[in-house]
């Protein structure tokens, strides 16, 4: 393969000499200039027999060149005379990470993230928080969460500027407050104190703060006061997003006055006006808003509307050009496909990276955010998420790019992210990404393997889907079992290859086990219970999944914070608890 198609992410022009750069053994002259290649973060590599210059527009735009440079003395032994100039399609080109549902990483989980980002040109983390910040006076709702702290965040924010990375608060502040509000005194200044169903939990719970309530603003006051001291950045993630229950409730009869969307855009300038008063610039989930398109005219001008949808055929290109032809600035925020998929999915996430960038840079988006959540237990290992990081990477700097193919997508993680000199990393993650396509069933914001494995039934007939067959479940376990088998021949360098190893066979033993689970439901049905299956039959799966159970809890600890770890293990116990047999 082309050495030059593995850098990450590939540079715009490059013109080859006819000879040779500095002899491999040899110390070569390195200058460092400062120019301006191609407008800001843009830099210019020249290599030569007598050595290299590295030009750079500004600091940031140095630093991606000497990236460059490594990466290619990496893959190169002996460089060759050449000419490279770069810059990014993009300003902002960042990771949101879910933090509250429900992994929070370690901190050196953290920092090795952030400086893997940095060298792919990412310039901006967020870290998704409902409950996970530990807020003064407000324990009860984080106690058993391993909250970052105070200090955490001062020193990840400083690790991240080093890095040319912006660290952006984040801290949704109207819906998903539900980590909040089922307790007491908070449930006071619910939407729907009494609760309402919601898709991020078992249980009847109240979601959403209500609007017009005083308390509502002056809770977030408090949070927005103790949260934002702690970061350098000057924008802020305030979500407002999937606001469910809004009209259900205590504003029902002000919806009914005015319109629900007209509602929520008198709060949403409420919390702009605190985050204003505090010297930050307000960043919002553009769902909501959406359904009204006629007030998009009527949002704060220096808001930054944030245009998120998580399939290929999202289509960002007309939601894109709303935001934009009203003149407001905006990101395009795709997803990694990690969740609800164990495995992710690899394919989807390709191409709804690579369209939503494309929209994005026709309609005038300032950035792309690359959005990697943790629904259902965020059982999904950290490494399932990197081909969506790659591939914000690729796309956010060049958004002209063509989408990525699965051969390409395997040696770039095993070249960058795996440094598996063997090549069998990148592709079992790949394939093991993609393994549910041979169910033939295709679902939206998940995959079929996943939901056998944590939804214990019986299943309505109206969520049954009819190309479930046991032909096609025995075709993706047998992309999954070859795909395990290969992990075998890995020869990873990382300081972690052992858990990275370990990580992909517990990823490739929940997929093969979710089909045993699917083909053992067949027979009965799934609009019928879990008992239903032949008890000896039950209790082999049982012990299987109990295994699994018990590798999971021990691999998530190896990353991440306890808090939480119950939680999500609690998805799979669900389906472990009617498995087995008296």
């Amino acid at each position: 393969m082309d050495p030059y198609a593995l850098l990450v992410p590939p540079p715009k022009t490059l013109r080859l000499g006819g000879g040779r750069g500095p002899a491999p053994d040899a110390e070569p002259e390195l200058r460092i200039a400062t120019g301006e290649p191609h407008g800001p973060q843009s830099y210019r590599i020249v290599v030569g027999s007598q050595g290299i210059t590295v030009t750079g527009a500004d600091e940031a735009g140095l630093f991606y060149g000497a990236g460059t440079l490594r990466q290619l003395q990496d893959d190169l032994p002996g460089l060759p005379e050449l000419e490279l100039e770069d810059w990014p399609d993009l300003e902002h080109r960042g990771v949101m990470l879910d933090i509250s549902r429900d992994r929070v990483p370690t901190m050196a989980t953290l920092l090795d993230l952030v400086d893997r980002l940095a060298s792919f040109k990412i310039n901006q983390l967020q870290l998704y928080m409902e409950h996970t910040f530990a807020y003064r006076g407000h324990e009860r709702v984080w106690r058993d969460a391993s909250p970052l702290t105070p200090g955490e965040i001062v020193e990840l924010d400083a690790h991240c500027r080093a890095r040319h990375v912006e660290l952006v608060p984040n801290q949704n502040s109207f819906g998903h407050m539900h980590r909040w509000l089922r307790h007491e005194p908070y449930r006071q200044i619910a939407e729907c104190p009494g609760g309402v169903d919601h898709p991020f939990s078992p249980s009847r719970e109240p979601f959403s703060l209500c609007p017009t309530d005083p308390k509502s603003l002056e809770l977030l006051a408090d949070l927005y006061d103790q949260l934002l001291p702690c970061f350098t950045s000057r924008l802020f993630n305030v979500g407002l997003d999937e606001t469910f229950d809004l009209g259900l409730g205590r504003s029902a009869e002000r919806c009914a006055q005015v319109g629900t969307e007209r509602v929520y855009l008198e709060f949403l300038g409420a919390v702009h006006g605190m985050v204003s008063a505090r010297g930050r610039r307000m960043q919002f989930w553009g769902d909501i808003i959406l359904k009204r398109p006629e007030l998009i005219a009527e949002l704060p001008r220096d808001a930054v509307a944030l245009e998120w949808g998580y399939e290929a055929d999202h289509p960002f290109d007309s939601h894109a050009s709303l935001f934009g032809g009203a003149g407001l600035e905006f990101y395009v925020c795709p997803g990694t496909s990690s969740w609800s998929a164990i495995a992710g999915r690899v394919d989807n996430a390709l191409g709804n990276i690579a369209r939503a960038a494309a929209a994005g840079l026709e309609a005038g988006a300032s950035g792309l955010l690359v959005t990697d959540w943790g629904d259902n237990g965020h059982l999904q290992p950290p490494h399932v998420s990197w081909p969506g990081f790659i591939a914000a990477a690729r796309h956010g700097w060049d958004a002209r790019s063509s989408v990525l193919d699965g051969g390409t997508l395997a040696a770039l993680l095993d070249r960058r992210v795996f440094h598996d000199g063997a090549g069998v990393m990148g592709r079992a993650t790949v394939a093991l990404g993609n393994a549910y396509q041979a169910t033939g069933v295709t679902l939206r914001n998940g995959t079929i393997l996943s939901r056998l494995l944590l939804d214990p039934g019986p299943w309505p007939a109206a969520r049954i889907p009819t190309s479930l067959t046991a032909e096609g479940l025995r075709r993706a376990r047998s992309v999954v079992e070859r795909a395990a088998s290969s992990l075998s021949g890995a020869r990873s360098e990382r300081a972690d290859a052992a858990l990275l190893l370990r990580e992909q066979r517990w990823v490739a033993d929940a997929l093969a086990l979710a089909c045993r689970i699917g083909l053992a439901r067949l027979d009965p049905g799934l609009d019928s219970p879990l008992e239903a299956i032949a008890s000896a039959e039950r209790a082999t799966l049982a012990g299987a999944l109990e295994a699994l159970v018990a590798e999971h809890r021990a691999l998530w600890l190896e990353r991440s914070r306890p808090g939480g770890l119950d939680d999500s293990a609690a998805r799979l116990e669900r389906t472990l608890a009617a498995l087995r047999v008296d």
